[in-house]
């Protein structure tokens, strides 16, 4: 190892060490890596907002975590990027859990040749009603709309799909389709 990377390396711990309860130090590690870090995330994600997002988890989980850091002759940046590693793994596997469907996309709309303009432009504006109406409720229970009456899934299909019992499903079904109910009924009530 060379002379001036001997010094950088003692000058790193010391700085580290001193991270540990001064803020300003800490932020002088933040300067020194934040752009390395912050590239190799872009380039895992692809996506500069993620990227800002896990960077900022990373430094975080850093900071937090500070004080458990022990010097194994190594760069603190391969502490860093230990934690982006690990960080954007969980990204990529949370995101794999959670498929966001756009509601907006699974509305057929009727192409019957008995339609008239009329009668087309009133179910489209139902249909925009009601999807307005699905989208402000909760996650899972627009996920229960959307197992239940798009994809057309029984009860017990979506039991297993949310790690439900059957019984489960019955009671959130009932209760989504109440909270839609009432929505509708207040919407009616404040246009008249």
């Amino acid at each position: 190892m060379t002379e001036e990377k001997k010094v950088d390396l003692t000058e790193e711990v010391a700085l580290i060490n001193d991270a540990r309860t001064n803020p300003d130090a800490f932020g002088l590690l933040y300067e020194r890596y934040v752009g390395k870090i912050y590239n190799y995330v872009y380039f895992r994600v692809g996506n500069a907002n993620d990227a800002e997002d896990l960077t900022a988890k990373v430094f975080f989980k850093a900071l937090k975590n500070i004080g458990t850091y022990r010097h194994l002759g190594l760069p603190f940046s391969a502490w860093l990027y230990r934690i982006a590693h690990n960080l954007v793994a969980n990204h990529f596997r949370d995101r794999a859990k959670v498929t966001e469907v756009s509601i907006e996309n699974l509305v057929i709309p009727d192409t019957s040749r008995s339609s008239s303009p009329e009668v087309y432009l009133s179910k489209k504006q139902d249909n925009t009603y009601l999807l307005r109406l699905i989208n402000d409720l909760t996650p899972q229970k627009r996920e229960l709309i959307i197992l239940k009456f798009v994809q057309k899934l029984s009860n017990a299909e979506i039991a297993v799909v949310f790690g439900k019992t059957e019984g489960a499903i019955k009671s959130l079904y009932h209760r989504t389709l109440t909270e839609l109910k009432d929505r509708a009924k207040d919407d009616n009530e404040t246009r008249i």
